[in-house]
Order: structure tokens, then C-alpha cells, then sequence
């Protein structure tokens, strides 16, 4: 009896951890990369990214701010340098800091380049989180949640197994899709619209191999 105790023990560490092997896990939280300079690992696209010393920082010391002041329709991005797989969790705190056009930022993911990805954003001056596709450059509202703005930081995560994709705002779900437009791996990164100035941190992934 005692044998069969251990060796079902046994078995369960080792599920446990070839589960726990299985799992790939990264977080970037800016604090040993150098202020002023790019986040380590990633490549600014669009805008201007850099690591910021903020006392106010959601994990001290650093953030990773937008600080270009564009226009339009213009789509800011920073994309880490190595595809992050196909199905994936991924989350960040942001703090929005300012913008006459556009407030707030997002989430990239499944990037194949800079006009071909998706994005969940949380814009503060509609007051709505939205979840897109981009496709060669055209965004396509996949579907949109109405929530008050409050100041302060706030927690964004998306999860996407195969064809479906959750967007969770503070840990609550709000979105809920399927799509099958981008089927493979790809980047993810970080993103605002415009004049949108946004502060970063915490970015942590999950891939399920």
C-alpha cells in the first residue's frame, strides 16, 4: 500500500511539472534597463518609446512611456524582436498621462508586422475598451465595452486559444470573440494612437506550448 502511495505521488510531481514545463513565462518590468534608452528586447516602430524613471511607478522605478506627440491615425508600437507564440496570455499596467486626441494604449499580439496584428485598447476619452484586428493597416472593430475612466493604473490582459480571444479590463472580462484572421505566432508589443502619452509597466506573457 505504501508503494502505491508513492508511486501515485510520484506520477502527480511529475504531471506537475512537465505541466509546469510547458508553460513560458517573461515579464518585463523596465527596471534594469537604462532611462532614456529603448526597453531591452524590443524595437520601437512607431512613436517614441522610452524607459522612464517615474517615482509613481506601478513597480519602482521604471515604467516604459509613449512620449511621441503624433496625430491622425498614427498607431505607436514598440514589438519585442521574437515571435511569443501562437496561443497566449499576455498583460500590463498603464497609466494614462495625457492627450488632446487620444488617451490611453494597449495590447499587441500575434503581430506579423506593424500593419498586420491585434489589438485591445483602452481609450479614456470614449470611455470604452475595444478589441481589433489590423489588417494592412486598416483597423476593423471586432467589438467594443463601454467603462468609466477612473486615474491611476489599470490592468490590461488578453488571452487567445486558436480562434477566440478574452479581453479583460482589471481582471473582469469584457470582451469575448472569435477569429480566425491571423492563425500563427507572432509578436507581441505595446501601442497608443496619436498624441497619446502612456506610461507602461509589468508587461508579463504566457505562451501554452
Amino acid at each position: 500500500m505504501k508503494f502505491v502511495i508513492l508511486l501515485i505521488v510520484g506520477m502527480v510531481m511529475l504531471i506537475s511539472g512537465n505541466l509546469a514545463a510547458q508553460q513560458v513565462n517573461r515579464l518585463w518590468n523596465y527596471d534594469t534597463d537604462k532611462a532614456g534608452t529603448n526597453a531591452s528586447g524590443f524595437t520601437n516602430k512607431k512613436g517614441k518609446w522610452e524607459v522612464v524613471a517615474d517615482s509613481g511607478a506601478f513597480s519602482s522605478p521604471n515604467v516604459l512611456a509613449q512620449m511621441a506627440e503624433n496625430s491622425g491615425s498614427t498607431f505607436n508600437m514598440t514589438l519585442h524582436d521574437e515571435a511569443c507564440g501562437k496561443d497566449v496570455k499576455v498583460s500590463v499596467m498603464m497609466k494614462s498621462v495625457s492627450g488632446n486626441e487620444d488617451q490611453g494604449g494597449g495590447l499587441v499580439w500575434r503581430a506579423k508586422d506593424t500593419s498586420n496584428y491585434y489589438i485591445a485598447r483602452y481609450n479614456p476619452l470614449e470611455d470604452n475598451f475595444r478589441v481589433y484586428k489590423v489588417v494592412n493597416g486598416q483597423r476593423i472593430n471586432l467589438q467594443s465595452s463601454d467603462i468609466k475612466h477612473s486615474e491611476g493604473w489599470h490592468k490590461l490582459k488578453v488571452k487567445m486559444t486558436g480562434d477566440h480571444i478574452e479581453c479583460y479590463y482589471d481582471e473582469k472580462k469584457y470582451l469575448d470573440v472569435t477569429d480566425s484572421t491571423f492563425q500563427d505566432s507572432g509578436k507581441i508589443g505595446l501601442w497608443t494612437k496619436a498624441d497619446a502619452v502612456t506610461y507602461f509597466d509589468d508587461l508579463v506573457f504566457q505562451e501554452s506550448k
